[in-house]
């Protein structure tokens, strides 16, 4: 059960990041719904009745929002690109012992 769970926060997290970077390229009510079913864990029928519309529509409103997020990172690597920075900084961190470079490095990390 625990691997089902790990599998779950890591689609979420990485969910959450698409949002991040391509989410402002969602109409207004594709993110609202977005963030009430991925970020404010609403069911389909929470969000079908806030908002007046079915949990079909929902449901498919939701799937066309991953599409795209999903579209997006496959064209611009955005996320691709700042998973692979984030790691080469870790590693760099890991891999001296100079204090000063150190403290560049979590505060890029923190940065990004």
């Amino acid at each position: 059960m625990k691997a089902v769970e790990h599998i779950s926060l890591e689609k979420l997290e990485y969910k959450g990041m698409l949002y991040d970077f391509y989410g402002e390229l969602l109409t207004q009510h594709q993110k609202g719904v977005y963030e009430d079913a991925v970020f404010n864990d609403l069911s389909l029928g929470e969000i079908a009745d806030e908002r007046g519309i079915s949990r079909q529509g929902v449901h498919d409103l939701i799937k066309r929002c991953d599409k795209a997020l999903n579209e997006y990172e496959n064209k611009l690597h955005l996320v691709e690109k700042f998973a692979r920075i984030k790691h080469n900084i870790q590693q760099i961190n890991e891999l001296t012992d100079d204090e000063q470079i150190k403290r560049l490095s979590n505060e890029i990390i923190e940065e990004l």
